[in-house]
């Protein structure tokens, strides 16, 4: 809520300033309005417009009818001037705009009285708002207020310096406004200036020409106002009110993003993601299909412009490359292939590549082809707004020394500092008293939960799952309720130790003030300092399921079956090495990395060891591994990305032969997928199954075993067991099959047995107990071996995937990668592993983590946990603080040297937790 209060700040406190010249805007008087119009070159024919509806609904009957009865003549709805004496009837679901013409007149001498009156009417009837509707421009020359000639087309004084910003800031001024009460002129006054101003060759019933003349730059409409107005550009704006301030309103939104700050268009370095590749090659997204018509397309270009299409793209001249991307400007001759062999061709301007791909994505009704198109998409910053989502006029508003955009744009620590350091007005101090107070106090608690390095401005999916729920506990503590259970599922997630203090203090903050609060968590710190404990298990799946353990935190320590007691009292123990790997003496080099906060670090990975990225939370870890380094490396194993821009150099990729990201993602999204399919030990099943004797006899093949091909599956639900009940805006419903009753086959299929047991009752054995029925199978013990190594001995092998956690699907791929071949020259890139998993689950992946590498590999860990971090071969460590404060390289080696770093965070827990499990032989 913080940005509702900000704009609610400077909606009644804000200093409006020029988008131009950023001078201070005051109010503007009629005698300037007077002056201003006067400018205007002789014979200049022009209405005075007063809005009274801007961008409301309804049909407006009532109105109409009173603007009728008061004397007016005409008004203008919709761009569109309108008799009043006419049947004026409106869509009522529609949004409109009504303006009245309170009088119309042509620029001569001897108009000014006339003027001053018509202009106190029009402010009165629109609430200090007047619009002046040039409808001709006249062809007098003038005399200038030196005595010199003036030019016909003299440009009126809203566009002199600045058209484009001024025609902004009108706009956005005429966006505003409100419907006001009325006094007006007589009929009877509108008919006789019609006949004394108007001659009979141009009369102003004729079609008003909505246009701007872009010759001399002139205007359709100039804007006054009694509230604020610049004295040199022009700019007005209507009196300041929080919706002026809201990138979700059309009257605060940038008018080219509408409030995005960001506009998706084809970027050229992925259109182009390898320029070592020749002409017809290099263009990715023709190259992914039948191009014989780009083929020709790029031939005529390069005859046109002296290039062969199989010249490699970085030979081209920057001019070359220019005109493919971006098209010419006049046309060439593009020849094409009739089928009869003999060549045609026709003069046509060339597109360019990037336009082509805009208007095919915007014209293509095909969802499947915009999806492809979509790769090539990347947001860049709107080129108005600059990226900051609003209107030129509200980004010039200010409150002391700041505008709206120096407390967005900053992190959250910054922007306390800059609130606590406001220079107020005593008017600005006492509307914002109250205002400023909430502000302080919710962005102390976004402080206090370890959230200082975020921007406001920051958008929501980029947030990681832990930062969103802090941000959501951090908005509860500012509602301030008392008497309310609160459920949170681990809230410690993706928090470095320094902050893990801030985060129980929050906590016990919402308990005292009278609270409940439930929390699913594995994080020691936090079960050591709840006041009551459940534990449940003792083990995961099948093995769990039963309280182990409940009351304070002895009674847990004291449980035998509780898993959680046994490491927390120290009967369990998770072995720190006692030497640690040196590698394979080769490394991964990142030279010069400046993606977000990264300040131009250079980074040396070694390989052949398990190493440690740490860091707090938003030093710079995830953008140097997944939006830097991962990649670098697909680019180098052929995919169709670029480098990144922001590293200058990567080097010692040639000692990989692949780069594997073993993630929390699901395995799959469908029943489909299961662990059976995924590890690949269901190939080894359906071929046991085929080569039992009743098969044969039937001649059944391993695909009659198969839920996924039609044959030996149950056709009622497609082999799923279930079927889906799509439910429009809700998730989707899955009901097991009345036919197969969830068995996925079919009666004869389910008739053929391997030790007793059919294809069905295989797949709802647990890891554990198909591992001891396939024991005499090596193919498949040696898969389920893994799978039971990684503790997901509990899983069933048909369990769907979406019913799998994401510590489970993670563990799931490690298990998958342990069962392959090692070639030891491969990398794994694992963010954050222990997210989900208790002290049991970590050991175990530690172990597996080991595995990989004593395999050879190349395991590279971005993690909080002092655990996995004490057991690695070496450490990154980056920080000091999070955002803007981060991005350096803190601590390089082993975990003894960087415990010994007195700048580093992570040391200083690390040093601790070395003291308690010092280095021995496991």
């Amino acid at each position: 809520e913080i940005y509702d209060y900000l704009r609610l700040l400077y909606g009644r406190a804000g200093e409006p300033h020029c988008p131009v010249c950023d001078r201070s805007i005051s109010p503007q008087t009629i005698d300037e309005m007077c002056d201003r119009i006067a400018e205007l070159p002789m014979k200049t024919r022009f209405q005075v417009l007063a809005p009274v509806v801007r961008g409301k609904k309804g049909t407006h009957k009532k109105l109409i009818s009173s603007l009728a009865a008061e004397g007016f003549a005409r008004v203008r709805v919709d761009g569109d001037v309108r008799d009043l004496s006419d049947s004026i009837e409106l869509n009522k679901n529609h949004s409109h705009d009504i303006e009245v013409v309170v009088d119309r007149l042509v620029m001569k001498e001897g108009i000014q009285e006339r003027l001053v009156d018509s202009l106190s009417t029009c402010l009165k009837r629109s609430e200090g708002i007047a619009i002046i509707d040039i409808v001709s421009w006249g062809d007098e020359k003038r005399t200038d207020d030196n005595g010199g000639q003036s030019p016909n087309n003299v440009v009126p004084f809203s566009a002199r310096n600045n058209r484009a910003s001024a025609l902004k800031a009108a706009e956005a001024a005429t966006a505003n406004y409100q419907v006001a009460d009325a006094s007006a002129n007589s009929q009877a006054e509108n008919q006789q200036a019609d006949a004394e101003n108007h001659g009979a060759d141009h009369s102003l019933d004729e079609p008003v020409d909505e246009s701007v003349d872009e010759s001399v730059g002139r205007p359709k409409e100039i804007v006054f106002s009694e509230n604020f107005a610049c004295p040199e550009h022009g700019a007005v704006m209507e009196e300041l009110s929080p919706r002026l301030f809201s990138f979700n309103s059309p009257y605060g939104a940038c008018s080219n993003c509408h409030g995005l700050g960001s506009l998706r268009t084809f970027s050229p370095d992925l259109v182009v993601p390898d320029p070592s590749l020749p002409v017809y090659a290099a263009i990715a997204p023709w190259s992914e299909k039948d191009n014989t018509y780009y083929f020709s397309l790029l031939y005529s270009v390069g005859q046109a412009f002296g290039f062969e299409i199989q010249k490699p793209w970085d030979n081209l001249t920057p001019e070359q490359q220019q005109v493919i991307l971006y098209g010419t400007p006049d046309k060439i001759y593009i020849e094409t292939d009739s089928r009869y062999g003999d060549r045609r061709g026709y003069q046509r301007r060339y597109e360019g590549v990037l336009p082509i791909l805009e208007r095919q994505y915007r014209e293509s009704t095909s969802e499947m082809y915009k999806q492809k198109l979509e790769q090539f998409l990347v947001n860049q910053d709107c080129e108005v707004c600059g990226g900051e989502r609003l209107q030129p006029a509200a980004l010039a508003v200010r409150i002391g020394q700041y505008r709206l955009k120096d407390f967005t744009t900053v992190s959250v620590r910054d922007a306390l500092d800059r609130v606590n350091n406001l220079e107020l007005t005593p008017r600005q101090a006492q509307i914002g008293d109250l205002v400023l107070r909430e502000i302080k106090a919710r962005l102390q608690f976004l402080l206090d939960v370890g959230l200082d390095y975020l921007t406001l401005d920051r958008t929501a999916m980029t947030l990681s799952g832990g930062e969103a729920q802090r941000i959501r506990l951090a908005t509860q503590i500012g509602s301030g309720l008392t008497g309310v259970l609160y459920v949170l599922d681990e809230p410690s997630i993706g928090l470095h130790q320094r902050d893990n203090g801030r985060l129980l203090g929050t906590l016990t903050k919402l308990r005292d003030i009278g609270n409940t609060l439930i929390v699913v968590e594995h994080d020691e710190d936090t079960i050591r300092a709840a006041d009551y404990l459940v534990d449940i298990g003792p083990g995961a799946g099948v093995h769990g399921g039963s309280v182990v353990a409940k009351g304070q935190l002895d009674d847990l320590l004291e449980a035998e079956d509780s898993l959680t007691g046994a490491y927390l009292s120290g009967r369990r123990v998770i072995h720190t090495p006692a030497q640690r790997r040196s590698g394979n003496s080769r490394k991964i080099t990142l030279q010069n990395a400046r993606r977000n906060n990264l300040k131009n670090i250079t980074v040396d990975i070694p390989l052949g060891m398990l190493v440690c990225v740490t860091g707090v939370s938003g030093s710079g870890k995830s953008t140097l591994i997944n939006e830097l380094l991962y990649p670098s490396i697909r680019n180098h194993f052929g995919h169709k990305v670029p480098v990144p821009k922001e590293l200058d150099k990567i080097t010692g990729l040639k000692a990989l032969d692949k780069a594997i990201v073993i993630d929390q993602s699901p395995i799959g999204r469908t029943p489909r997928s299961n662990p059976a399919t995924y590890t690949g030990v269901f190939d080894v099943i359906r071929d046991l199954f085929s080569q039992t004797v009743e098969a044969k006899a039937r001649g059944y093949k391993p695909g009659q075993f198969s839920f996924n091909v039609k044959g030996g599956r149950c056709e009622a639900c497609g082999g799923q067991g279930v079927n889906v009940i799509e439910m429009n805006f809700l998730p989707n419903v899955y009901v097991q099959c009345e036919v197969c009753k969830g068995d996925r086959y079919n009666r004869e299929t389910l008739q053929v047995t391997y030790k007793g047991k059919s294809i069905s009752e295989v797949l709802n054995m647990t890891a554990e107990e198909a591992l001891d029925f396939f024991q005499n199978i090596p193919k498949a013990a040696a898969r389920l071996q893994t799978m039971v190594d990684v503790g997901l001995g509990y899983v069933r092998l048909g369990q769907t995937a979406p019913t799998l956690s994401g510590g489970e699907a993670q563990r799931l791929k490690l298990a998958t990668e342990l069962s392959r071949r090692a070639t030891g020259q491969t990398l794994y890139l694992i963010d954050e592993p222990t997210t989900g998993l208790s002290f049991y689950d970590v050991h175990k992946l530690l172990d597996v983590l080991q595995r990989l590498v004593d395999k050879g590999n190349s395991v590279l860990v971005i993690e909080h946990n002092l655990d996995v971090i004490r057991c690695s071969d070496w450490i990154i460590d980056l920080g000091p603080e999070g955002g803007d404060r981060g991005g350096e390289v803190i601590a390089v080696g082993t975990p003894e040297t960087v415990a010994d770093s007195p700048v580093s965070f992570t040391g200083h827990y690390l040093k601790h937790v070395l003291q308690q499990h010092p280095p021995t032989q496991s």
